[in-house]
């Protein structure tokens, strides 16, 4: 049995800007560190940084003293303006891609642009762009929502950086047929782009496929999609433990993909125990 791990996998730039930027926070001894949420949608790395005495809370009120770290996905500005008004110092540690979307939303919004945000519900990320718009945003998640739209003078349109870009051409279509004058900008994130590139290329020639990710991590359910797409079986695990042998049987070459929050060490600990059941005499 061949194990192959896609070229592109795991950490993107901006999971770990953010890590290293609580890691060095975390190494004042002075100061208590908080993260406003989930810092990544990694189980096991938020587990590490609570073992050096990192704190996640929920809201700004929790936090009376200490530094306050907004997470990768970006928040409400009324949240960060919240923490300041405390006093507490701020560590911003969101994307610098999803900040760049921020801008666009910004810019839409004051050009008299309705916005429309191409994105999953309820994701933290698209929640934090929402608010750049002051609240007035429409969040689809399919071309078939975007139809949906009423009809607009001006449309801008942004997407959440792991989308699809296949996504992104679809609803800009749809809007084109719903608006006079439409503007698109396209802030899908390239390491993203690549990352789902690679799983499908992958996926296509393996006879199986592991996505290695938090369950709560919406680019890791995208990968775990589009490998499923080609038709290979395709399971998603967060550690090795969740490893099914009986997964294995018949395959002769095996494909791994991780989600931008996946750290490296549990992709390895992933592809050791493929390993190790492989030398246990899995059928191939």
């Amino acid at each position: 049995m061949e194990i192959i791990v896609a070229e592109n996998a795991g950490f993107c730039f901006g999971v770990k800007r953010a890590l290293e930027l609580v890691a060095r926070a975390a190494e004042d001894p002075s100061r208590l560190v908080y993260t406003l949420g989930a810092l990544i949608h990694n189980p096991q790395e938020i587990a590490r940084l609570e073992a050096r005495g990192v704190r996640q809370v929920d809201t700004v009120d929790e936090v009376s003293d200490g530094a306050i770290v907004l997470s990768a996905h970006g928040v409400d500005p009324a949240v960060e303006q919240a923490a300041r008004d405390r006093g507490l110092p701020v560590i911003d540690a969101t994307c610098p891609f999803v900040k760049r979307a921020h801008g666009h939303i910004e810019e839409l919004s004051r050009e008299g642009y309705s916005v429309v945000i191409l994105g999953d519900p309820g994701h933290r990320e698209v929640a934090g762009l929402a608010a750049r718009a002051g609240g007035k945003a429409e969040i689809v998640s399919s071309a078939e929502e975007a139809e949906r739209l009423p009809f607009r003078e001006k449309c801008g349109l942004v997407v959440q950086t792991t989308q699809r870009p296949a996504a992104l051409r679809e609803v800009a279509g749809r809007l084109a047929e719903r608006c006079r004058e439409l503007r698109v900008y396209n802030t899908i994130c390239e390491a993203t782009v690549k990352r789902q590139e690679s799983a499908r290329e992958l996926a296509e020639k393996s006879d199986l496929m592991i996505v290695v990710g938090g369950r709560n991590s919406a680019n890791t359910k995208r990968l775990e999609e589009i490998c499923a797409a080609t038709g290979t079986p395709t399971h998603q695990v967060e550690t090795a433990e969740e490893l099914d042998p009986e997964w294995l049987h018949g395959a002769q070459q095996l494909g791994v993909t991780a989600g931008a929050s996946t750290p490296a060490w549990i992709v390895e600990e992933v592809v050791e125990r493929l390993r190790e059941l492989a030398g246990e005499g899995v059928p191939a």
